[in-house]
């Protein structure tokens, strides 16, 4: 059975530890939701080298079909080759290009299969994947051949919650929903990324970091990965932590919209 605790650079709660231990026990795709910035893509690739897996990526974008993470079906460079007599033409086998779920089917071992940010496509998108993500295997009829897995990938399913997801699709997924970290939490965060830095300065960091969290109204909250930026680049200047009491240096690391650096202050 997978047994994944997190790796030196992810800190992952208990309960997230069981959420992907479980997945990869059920066999069934583990659904990440959270604001941006709480760790669910990068946890992916924590798993991937905690376990010594291969790890393939399928990055979602609002274009994105679910035939693309399958395969693709080169017409036109058939069609080019056809016109200059290139030999081979005729086996169509030569234009099949497998997409990301079907890499990670044939891995010659698991995988873990990232679907990144799937609410970034239509709304039909998870509904088309139901079949392959259930069954594991795909069927492609221009050659008629049928993908199925060697080994059951762990998939990994990332969303931002810009868009509800069927019903349908939630029924088949082992859900987890990463809480953004509390101070203590954000601490473990952040000695794992830069583990010789001085207390001092961690500690004024993110008393400022929540103080910014906490102010109402802001369009955009800053996230993890902006508190980690604006600690190196404090750590970079070599800014004292005392001076984060009376002004927030590079400021614009954190707050990135105009609306939110005056309710600030900035």
């Amino acid at each position: 059975m997978v047994s994944f605790t997190g790796t030196d650079s992810y800190i992952a709660s208990e309960e997230l530890q069981r959420s992907v231990n479980i997945a990869a026990a059920l066999e069934k795709p583990l659904l990440l939701k959270g604001e941006p910035g709480t760790g669910k893509t990068v946890l992916a690739e924590a798993v991937a080298e905690e376990l010594g897996l291969p790890l393939f990526i399928w990055s979602i974008k609002s274009t994105t079909r679910a035939q693309d993470g399958l395969y693709v079906y080169d017409t036109v460079q058939r069609l080019y080759d056809s016109q200059f007599g290139t030999a081979g033409v005729e086996d169509i086998s030569r234009y099949i290009r497998l997409g990301k779920l079907g890499e990670a089917f044939l891995s010659p071992q698991r995988a873990v299969l990232l679907i990144d940010e799937i609410d970034k496509a239509d709304l039909e998108f998870p509904n088309d994947l139901l079949w392959e993500l259930d069954k594991m295997e795909f069927y492609i009829p221009e050659t008629g051949e049928t993908i199925k897995a060697r080994q059951k990938p762990l998939v990994i399913i990332t969303s931002n919650v810009e868009k509800e997801l069927p019903d349908a699709f939630l029924r088949r997924c082992i859900f987890h929903y990463i809480a953004f970290p509390d101070s203590a939490a954000m601490e473990q965060i952040v000695h794992a990324k830069f583990p010789h830095l001085e207390d001092d300065l961690v500690q004024s960091a993110l008393d400022a970091f929540y103080r910014l969290r906490k102010i109402s109204g802001l369009s955009k909250k800053p996230s993890t990965a902006e508190l980690l930026d604006w600690i190196q680049a404090l750590v970079i200047s070599g800014i004292p932590p005392e001076k984060l009491t009376a002004q927030l240096p590079f400021i614009g690391i954190l707050l990135k919209k105009t609306e939110d650096l005056k309710r600030a202050g900035y």
